[in-house]
This record gives structure tokens, C-alpha cells and sequence, in this order.
């Protein structure tokens, strides 16, 4: 049964939009913190690890999300999954970011 993510050959799906963009800050950091957190000296994900969590998320948020936010939202998964933060810290630091931002 195909999931939301096998997009290739599906009947009426249309053309993938390929055209590039700037990237944000937030997306530049997120790839920066998948990229630290692969490298051999870390080594705390890999990138077939990343592409279970991204394939695990829900359709409606499969949908919902951008490319970025799928994979931030999979680093996340994949850092609690392996005991390296809780759910607790993340949020706690991310509150304390959009803290920070507003000054």
C-alpha cells in the first residue's frame, strides 16, 4: 500500500515543484544540526534513520509540513527516541528561543 511519501508515478499527482529558494536561517541552522549530528565524531543519526522518521510522520502532517520542518520534526523524533533529550527539553528550549528572538 503506497504511503504518503511514495509520490513518484502517481495517476493526477502533477509535476514536483523543483524550483529553489533561499534558505532561511532556521533552515540553514536545521542542516547544519543534521549534518553535526551525522558526522563521524557524533554519529548520533544516520541518514536512513532520518528518512524512517520522516516516513513515520502522520499523512495530515506529511502534508503539512515543509521540507525543513519534516526533517527538524525527525531529528526531534530521533533524538528522544535514542534518550539524547526528552520531548520536555526540546520544547523547553524552543520556548526559550522564540524568548530570545522577540527581544
Amino acid at each position: 500500500m503506497p504511503q504518503v511519501h511514495d509520490r513518484g508515478g502517481w495517476p493526477g499527482a502533477g509535476p514536483i515543484n523543483q524550483a529553489g529558494h533561499d534558505l532561511s536561517m532556521w533552515e540553514q541552522r536545521t542542516d547544519a544540526l543534521l549534518v553535526l549530528l551525522s558526522s563521524p565524531t557524533k554519529q548520533l543519526i544516520r541518514v536512513d534513520e532520518l528518512r524512517r522518521a520522516i516516513e513515520s510522520l502522520p499523512p495530515d502532517a506529511y502534508e503539512k509540513l515543509s521540507y525543513y520542518e519534516r526533517w527538524i520534526s525527525a531529528i526531534e523524533t530521533l533524538l528522544v527516541e535514542k534518550g539524547v533529550l526528552t520531548k520536555e527539553e526540546i520544547d523547553r528550549k524552543a520556548d526559550e528561543g522564540k524568548v530570545t528572538s522577540n527581544e
